[in-house]
C-alpha cells in the first residue's frame, strides 16, 4: 500500500497544490474562480483535504461545509455537508482505503464542531459519487430526488431532524422558460468548461434564446431547480443534463429532442 498524507488547504497554499486536478492558475481561469469561492467560504468554514503519496502529485480530494452554505438544494443546517470526493487519477491508488480516510477526517471533525452529523448527496454514474462507501460507513438515506439522487446522512444523534432536498425543487424549474438555461457555480470548476461551445452551438444550430445564470452563492444554489446543486442545463422548462457535459453531447441531446418532436 502507498503511504499517503493527507494534507489540508488553505488560502495560503491552495495555489500550490491545485484542486479538483487543475493546477496551473494561467492556464484555467475557472481554477482562478475556484480558488476566489474557496477564500470566500474557508471563513465559514469550508474545508477541503487532499491525499497526497510520497511521490507525484495528490490522488484524492474531499470538500465539505457546514450545511448552512451547502451548495446543493438541501436542507442541512447543523450537519457537515460534503460536497464532493474522489480518489485516484492513477487505478493503483483507487480501493486501498484512502477514501475511508478522508470520509473519517471529515467525520471526526463533524462531532469536534459537535454537529448533527456529516451529509452528503449522491447519484449512479461517473460524475458524483455512490451511496455504497458511505451505506459502509453508516451514512443512511434519507431522501431522494428525481431522477436518482439520493441525500445521505450519518447521525450522531438518533433523534436529530434528517436533512432534506429543497421541497422546492419542481417550483424553482418553472422559473425557467423557453430557450436554454445553463446554471453554474463556481464551487465545481468543471461546471465552466464547454459552457461556451455549449451557447454557441445552441444560438447558432438551433437558433435558441440563450441565458447563462451564475449561481454567486450558497442561497442561490439552495435554490437550484437541480439536485446537484451546481450545474444545471435547462431546456424549454426541462432539465436535460444534472452536470456538465460536452458540446458533442449538447449536441447529441438536442438532435433526438427535435427528432421526437
Amino acid at each position: 500500500m502507498y503511504k499517503m498524507k493527507i494534507i489540508d488547504l488553505t488560502p495560503e497554499n491552495i495555489a500550490d497544490y491545485g484542486v479538483c486536478g487543475y493546477k496551473d492558475v494561467k492556464k484555467h481561469p475557472e481554477l482562478r474562480r475556484k480558488i476566489e469561492w474557496f477564500n470566500h467560504y474557508y471563513q465559514k468554514g469550508l474545508r477541503i483535504k487532499i491525499a497526497i503519496p510520497e511521490q507525484g502529485s495528490y490522488q484524492g480530494m474531499l470538500e465539505y461545509i457546514p450545511g448552512k452554505y451547502a451548495h446543493r438544494p438541501v436542507e442541512a443546517d447543523g450537519y457537515m455537508f460534503i460536497h464532493c470526493i474522489w480518489v485516484g487519477f492513477l487505478k493503483e491508488f483507487k480501493g486501498k482505503g484512502y477514501a475511508t480516510e478522508l470520509i473519517q477526517a471529515c467525520i471526526n471533525e463533524a462531532k469536534s464542531e459537535n454537529m448533527k452529523g456529516v451529509a452528503v448527496v449522491t447519484r449512479k454514474g461517473s460524475f458524483m459519487a455512490k451511496d455504497d462507501i458511505f451505506l459502509k460507513l453508516g451514512f443512511e438515506v434519507v431522501d431522494t430526488a428525481e431522477p436518482d439522487f439520493h441525500l445521505l446522512a450519518l447521525k450522531f444523534d438518533s433523534g436529530a431532524e434528517n436533512p432534506r432536498f429543497n421541497t422546492d425543487l419542481q417550483k424553482n424549474l418553472e422559473r425557467y422558460g423557453k430557450g436554454l438555461t445553463i446554471l453554474r457555480s463556481p464551487q465545481c470548476p468543471y461546471t465552466e468548461k464547454n459552457v461556451n461551445a455549449i451557447l454557441k452551438s445552441a444560438q447558432e444550430q438551433f437558433h435558441l434564446e440563450t441565458r447563462l445564470i451564475d449561481l454567486d452563492d450558497a442561497d442561490a444554489a439552495q435554490n437550484s431547480p437541480c439536485p446537484f446543486g451546481v450545474f444545471c442545463m435547462i431546456y424549454d422548462g426541462e432539465i436535460i443534463s444534472h452536470h456538465p457535459i460536452s458540446n458533442g453531447r449538447f449536441l447529441n441531446i438536442m438532435q433526438k429532442i427535435y427528432k421526437g418532436n
